[in-house]
């Protein structure tokens, strides 16, 4: 029609369009009797043309005008102009549901309170005789005042009931459905029913309101398709995915009122609104307790349809005692918290829930390996990435939530808000990174292993060495502070126990003896830690920092990293599931080939020299301790290698292939063995000094053996050699100062790479062997485990899991090191725990994890006490 601003209709002047639709053209005009503005809608062409239409929409229209409904839009007038019919209606101010949901869920408590409301504008309307026949999000305004729905009764007029068919193929969009322009309702939102051709009643406008319930708690429409047709066939015959399985924080209860609202059967649907208001009403104000997940087994949920039957029936029984006494705790829900699609956990590290229970920041590596965090709100089902952490690891939450500190990959401990924006360095920590912790009183505490524990303000500032009481356990590891702020948990390396450690005075107690694991403090009062592959909680007094009771089971196959779970004080509890690994072939593109032997918690297989066998750690998950299993690549077999009570790892192959050395724990430090492979199994212990050793690689002719160090004087490690000839004195060969480790010979044996990150970031380094010389760095963006296949090729890992290759040219004393280049990276590589190439660099054998079609790694647990014995 196209109303200009001046028109006048009667005393309304136009002074702005506001929209149009279907229904018709809207605007803003000035009502000259009463000095207020309203909004105008001239309905369509057809419905003024058509007497007998125009009729009915006029006698349900004085219905509507009868509605006095804080959250029904007022319909003030009507009349014509020019032929043609129009409305006067209340002016709104703010945006429309459906504008909102574009941007994405609501929490909870909004949609209860939202939901109550409509369902009360609904039962107004239904005791008047009026169906909406036409609800969706965008048909209701978001205003201060609360929502309004608007459109009352109109779509009815518009067109009679007509049965779909099954040849509609009209593309859908974000918008309704239309057909030869003529607006038949929004098949999103209409109830089986009326798809049939059947008279909509009010149970039908339940059926939409329960459309719109689940979309405001998913952000998901219930019903979705590529096509009309597709649309319908789901309303008729299926069920839409399980909200909890979307947004794991929905309340069970409002689940339950959302899947009665979806039921095909209009016997089985809430029988009015005004039933299904006050249910939204009583879960708002506490009958279940929001932040509960439901469990994810579909839509079937027979014990909380019990649970429910049973509440209702105390209720009509006037069981006045049910509400005196506390209420019985929630049952234990374990729900999956999917991933965002194309992206995949960061091997080592996981998702720490934010202290205040609402947020969980995870380490994502996306389909090209490159890692960063993402944000997730639990009370929406999207996950946002935060920008200016590409790399970063370890996340650390302030105790408000508001801010997450980060070791970034320039070396530097940073902050960034939780909500995104420019980082902030705090300090310069140029070592290797064991957990840290965000105390209540502004205060961060790093472990940088054997070098000690530094503390820093979150504000900013220089790092200072905490000086722990007990000198001969400095490598005290995963920091996690007590409620306090003056106190915090480790663990020591050694796998002497759990301590506690004064801030101030760097007093050192122990609390719970011969664990490896960090630990966590969580109220109402428990210490939670791994045993193994089982998560458990231990009662534990804050104040008087001691257990109380023994330990147990929380939740079991927990993976066993240093950030694979986290638990808040609302009591919510995230861990990381422990996927066992399949070894498996990549040719020299990364492309998988095949897979070698059975699954396991196998960590890096080492490969033999002649490319037949490889020998791996794997995890015992009832021990907790890593034991060498010997792989036959050719007949696709395995056998344990090692035994015992002792962690067994880091194996090293002989030149000729008939030894390994492998790193050993079975006398608290790590020592170096050397056992013999095949039907010889002696064994001797080669190096047994003071200080942690792990064994590297040996030399090709078979007379030194490379080894990384850790010493308690230096807090530090570096490569060394031993001599496997004559006195057997081992030497140092780096040449510089910083953390060295995984030194490798080049076939000539007269170079050494390895890594190092005396620059503030490992890199990888050449020298000569032996003997001094100029040194030479490799990788310039970062790097570690290098391999040596050819005299003229270089491998080594990015901090981004990109597999490098750089060209070397040896002229005697003299190398020169050329291009380099990428070989292969990404996801499914990111997401590895190990790698290892052949001999001649043409392959490489991984282990990957064993995922379950479709599961997420990350488990979400509400009540998780409730699974403890009180």
């Amino acid at each position: 029609m196209g109303l200009t601003s001046g028109i006048r209709l009667g005393p309304y002047e136009i002074l702005s369009p506001l929209g149009a639709g279907g229904m018709g053209e809207v605007y803003r005009a000035r009502d000259s009797r009463l000095n207020r503005d309203v909004a105008i809608k001239i309905l369509p062409e057809h419905l003024s043309q058509s007497r007998e239409l125009r009729e009915r929409f006029e006698c349900e229209a004085r219905a509507i005008s009868q509605l006095s409904h804080p959250h029904i839009c007022v319909l003030h007038d009507i009349g014509e102009h020019d032929g043609k019919t129009y409305l006067v209606l209340e002016c709104l101010e703010g945006e429309t549901l459906g504008e909102r949901l574009r941007k994405g869920p609501l929490p909870p408590d909004q949609v209860l309170k939202y939901g109550a409301q409509i369902a009360d504008a609904l039962d107004k309307a239904h005791r008047r005789g009026v169906v909406h026949r036409d609800l969706k999000p965008d048909n209701m305004m978001l205003t201060k005042s609360g929502i309004k729905v608007l459109d009352f009764g109109l779509a009815k007029p518009l067109a009679t009931p007509a049965k779909v068919s099954s040849s509609i193929a009209a593309t859908m969009t974000h918008g309704p459905l239309t057909a030869e322009g003529m607006v038949v309702g929004t098949f999103q939102y209409m109830a089986p029913e009326q798809l049939e051709g059947k008279e909509a009643d009010a149970r039908s406008d339940v059926f939409a309101l329960g459309c719109v319930l689940y979309e405001m708690s998913t952000g998901k429409r219930a019903f979705d398709g590529k096509s009309t047709a597709s649309v319908v066939a789901a309303i008729m015959g299926a069920e839409p995915a399980p909200v909890s399985t979307i947004a794991p924080l929905t309340p069970p209860a409002l689940e339950w009122a959302i899947r009665k609202c979806l039921n095909k059967d209009t016997e089985e649907r809430w029988q009015s609104a005004g039933d299904l208001a006050s249910e939204l009403r009583w879960i708002a104000e506490g009958g279940s307790r929001a932040g509960v997940a439901v469990p994810a087994r579909g839509w079937s949920r027979n014990a909380l349809l019990r649970r429910a039957a049973l509440v209702l029936a105390l209720v009509a029984g006037g069981a006045l005692g049910f509400f005196l006494t506390p209420s019985p705790p929630q049952p234990l829900m374990r729900v999956a918290l999917n991933l965002p699609s194309g992206n995949s956990l960061v091997a080592g590290s996981s998702a720490v829930l934010s202290p205040d229970g609402k947020q969980v920041v995870m380490n994502l590596a996306d389909s090209q390996g490159r890692p960063k965090f993402w944000i997730r709100r639990l009370a929406s089902n999207g996950a946002q990435p935060l920008e200016g952490t590409e790399g970063a690891v370890l996340p650390l939450w302030s105790p408000d939530s508001r801010f997450i500190a980060f070791f970034a990959v320039d070396g530097k401990l940073r902050k960034i808000p939780a909500g995104g924006g420019p980082s902030e360095a705090i300090c310069d920590i140029p070592w290797q990174i064991y957990g840290g912790s965000w105390s209540p009183t502004g205060v961060i505490v790093v472990s940088t292993g054997r070098r000690g524990l530094v503390r820093v303000p979150a504000s900013g500032g220089s790092p200072t060495l905490i000086p722990v009481s007990d000198k001969d356990a400095a490598d005290y590891r995963r920091p996690s502070f007590l409620p306090d702020g003056k106190h915090f948990l480790v663990t020591a390396n050694d796998g002497s126990g759990i301590f506690v450690v004064s801030l101030d005075t760097g007093a050192v107690q122990l609390v719970v003896p011969n664990e490896n694991s960090g630990a966590n403090y969580v109220d109402p009062g428990y210490l939670l830690y791994l045993r193994g592959d089982n998560l458990v909680a231990q009662p534990f007094d804050a104040k008087k920092l001691r257990t109380t009771g023994p330990a147990q089971n929380v939740a079991e196959s927990v993976f066993a990293g240093d950030v694979s779970f986290s638990a808040t004080a609302s009591g919510l509890l995230l861990y990381q599931r422990a996927f066992q690994s399949q070894l498996t072939w990549l040719d020299k593109d990364g492309n998988k080939v095949s897979t070698v032997g059975s699954p396991g918690f196998i960590s890096i297989p080492f490969i033999s020299p002649d490319g037949k066998r490889a020998m791996a750690p794997v995890l015992d998950p009832r021990q907790g301790k890593f034991k060498l299993w010997l792989y036959d690549l050719n007949q696709d077999t395995a056998s344990p290698f090692t035994f015992g009570d002792s962690s067994d790892t880091y194996p090293a192959w002989s030149p000729d292939g008939k030894r390994i050395a492998y790193a050993s724990n079975r006398k608290g430090q790590e020592d170096i063995y050397v056992k013999s492979v095949g039907g010889d199994s002696s064994e001797e212990a080669l190096l047994t000094t003071p200080g942690d050793k792990e064994p590297d690689r040996w030399s090709s002719d078979g007379r030194y053996l490379l080894f990384d160090l850790f010493a308690k004087e230096t807090h530090g490690s570096e490569v060394w050699a031993i001599p496997l000839f004559g006195e057997r004195k081992p030497f140092r060969v780096m040449q510089s100062p910083g953390n060295g480790s995984w030194g490798m010979f080049s076939q000539d044996n007269k170079w050494i790479a390895y890594s190092s990150d005396e620059s503030g970031r490992a890199e990888i380094y050449v020298i000569p062997f032996p003997g001094s010389g100029a040194k030479r760095q490799i990788s310039t963006v970062g790097g570690v485990t290098p391999f040596w296949p050819t005299p003229k090729e270089l491998f080594y890992i990015t901090p981004d899991f990109r597999v490098m290759s750089t060209e070397l040219q040896i002229d005697g004393s003299n190398l020169v090191v050329g291009k380099s280049r990428q070989l292969f990276g990404g996801r499914a590589f990111g997401s590895s725990v190990g790698i290892f190439p052949t001999p001649d660099g043409k392959r490489w054998l991984v282990a990957f994890p064993v995922e379950e079609p479709n599961a997420s790694p990350l488990v979400l647990t509400t009540n998780w006490t409730a699974a403890l014995a009180h």
